[in-house]
């Protein structure tokens, strides 16, 4: 399927609401179905367990190495798999820098490609080790904390992070400080998968809030009881990202706008954040200044100014560290 340009401009329109529906085990009965049944039946207990066992034997195989050789194997097998075996991904990413670093030379776009791959790899292999980073903190250099610790101890906070370095720093750091966030959780596809995720996040130390749609209520209650939710407001939705804008119109679909409207009715205060890998299982982490919406003469009046300045926060950090965004790999035109 081929990408085509759209209009840059993007006319604002009711976000569609996402419900996520988990997919129910065929009982045995299944078995004794029909054809579809049957290979339903058949793909569920039989090939999604393969694959469920290899997961959890990668997963837990790379927890016997040591911190900084699993995210340096993570590396290697990102930079020699990724331009391999996901092709389209990787013609979306070569696309993007392209588009985006035109001041590029072909060889320093293709070199920050390369970067991208190995960032990718890191990010799978790191997920076995990252609960480690709770008793070793030397190797996370931390700048302006304070700024999210006084905003929670004013009312709610809307934790804006970005897919840079790794990300699931964020409970590991608030953690100390006294501070749990909630996290909207969608399940990755593949049970082990899910399972290992869920595992993980909760060893970080964070809540989990249910998925799309069914997520904005809780959400709600968490922020106007004072606590904090953790956004991210950079993101790639099949094969297309959402966000930042990187030079588009201000839409409504996407985090950017959910973000915005979450503040709006809680009160709560912006505080995005992002962290830098540094060599190896080491990161820089920095919370940027905390923001305040300005005052709307009626609810929604700013709305698309709101999503703007949200925006032009985070896109600068992204644009200025390509190699380590997550969606790089995702297309800035909607795929047809």
């Amino acid at each position: 399927m081929n990408d085509e340009p759209k209009s840059a401009k993007v006319p604002p329109k009711k976000r569609r609401a996402w419900f996520y529906r988990q997919s129910e085990a065929p009982t045995l009965a299944a078995l004794l179905g029909d054809r579809q049944q049957r290979r339903h039946f058949l793909q569920y207990w039989v090939h999604d367990n393969i694959w469920n066992g290899i997961n959890l034997l990668v997963h837990y195989g790379l927890k016997l190495l040591p911190m900084d050789a699993c995210t340096h194997f993570g590396a290697s097998l990102g930079k020699l798999a990724q331009p391999h075996v996901n092709k389209n991904a990787s013609a979306r990413a070569r696309a993007t820098i392209a588009a985006l670093r035109p001041d590029l030379s072909a060889e320093e776009q293709e070199a920050l490609f390369l970067k991208n791959c190995q960032t990718q790899g890191r990010i799978l292999t790191e997920f076995s080790i990252i609960t480690r980073l709770k008793h070793h903190l030397e190797r996370l250099e931390v700048h302006n904390l304070d700024w999210v610790v006084e905003a929670a101890k004013r009312g709610p906070v809307i934790a804006v992070g970005m897919h840079l370095g790794n990300w699931e720093i964020c409970p590991i750091l608030l953690k100390p400080v006294g501070l749990t966030p909630y996290v909207n959780y969608t399940p990755p596809a593949g049970r082990a998968k899910a399972w290992i995720a869920q595992r993980v996040r909760r060893k970080t130390g964070v809540h989990f809030l249910p998925p799309g749609l069914q997520g904005i209520r809780p959400a709600v209650r968490v922020l106007k009881a004072g606590g904090i939710v953790s956004a991210f407001c950079d993101e790639g939705v099949g094969g297309y990202i959402r966000g930042p804008l990187f030079g588009r119109e201000p839409h409504l679909e996407g985090n950017l706008a959910m973000t915005i409207r979450l503040a709006r009715m809680t009160g709560a205060t912006i505080c995005p954040w992002y962290n830098l890998r540094q060599d190896g299982f080491r990161f820089v982490c920095r919370a940027l200044p905390p923001i305040t919406l300005p005052p709307e003469d009626k609810p929604g009046a700013r709305l698309m100014e709101d999503i703007a300045l949200l925006n032009a926060v985070i896109e600068p950090v992204i644009l200025a560290n390509l190699d380590q965004w997550y969606f790089l790999d995702s297309s800035l035109t909607a795929q047809a």
